[in-house]
């Protein structure tokens, strides 16, 4: 009877299959990855959030394959991921947007709907590209920049030269210094959001274990 229903006895993966869906789902979620690389307005370091995107991807793909064949292998997967608990905060709704599309490129491709699944996908990016340009991201003209980072003798004037970089105008607000940290706090205009992504980035990688935050008063109740 177990047979019968398919409970024991998986039906055979073809490994030809598995093969041609993982390099479709490479191509579509390294498309993906590129594109909110290149596209997304999330202040946070974008290029390392999408190396994530793939490997998402292919490990749905893998799952998905396996689990498909199974009755029994597709509620033991339910029973497990129902006592695992992610507790990783998403910081920004864009994010969570580009995870669930890595997922479902992975769920489409392991379930051998490659002509859909590339469809909606190519349907989706053409969607976000058109909405890029015709509605650009507003000029950050009221942002707080905190910085905390290391006392040393050139600090300071590394963050002012890299704030001159980026923004249209920078003005100190606080600055704090002791043995053990340099605080300072700038009201900053950026024209655009890449600019204010390339800032982030450039004082992550020129000021090491340096900590930044922006705040935008702009965001109020019934704004």
């Amino acid at each position: 009877m177990d047979n019968l229903l398919g409970l024991t006895t998986p039906a055979p993966l073809s490994l030809t299959t598995l093969t041609i869906n993982l390099l479709l789902s490479v191509l579509l979620s390294s498309l993906l990855a590129w594109f909110y690389t290149r596209h997304g307005r999330s202040l946070s370091n974008r290029a390392r959030f999408a190396q994530t995107l793939p490997v998402l991807a292919l490990t749905t793909v893998l799952i998905i394959s396996i689990i498909k064949s199974s009755l029994a292998l597709s509620l033991g997967l339910v029973g497990a991921l129902s006592i695992v608990r992610f507790r990783t905060a998403i910081k920004e709704p864009e994010e969570l947007l580009y995870l669930f599309m890595a997922i479902s490129v992975g769920l489409g491709m392991g379930a051998d709907q490659r002509l859909p699944t590339i469809l909606a996908t190519l349907v989706i990016l053409g969607y976000l590209f058109v909405r890029t340009l015709l509605v650009p991201g507003p000029a950050k003209s009221n942002l707080y920049l905190n910085v905390l980072a290391q006392p040393s003798d050139n600090a300071f004037a590394q963050i002012n030269q890299l704030l001159l970089k980026h923004v249209k105008s920078a003005d100190l607000r606080r600055l704090d210094r002791s043995e053990s940290a340099l605080q300072a706090t700038y009201l900053i205009a950026c024209p655009t959001d890449e600019a204010l992504v390339s800032l982030m980035d450039d004082l992550s990688a020129q000021v090491p274990r340096g900590e930044f935050s922006f705040v935008e008063q702009d965001n109020v109740l019934g704004g």
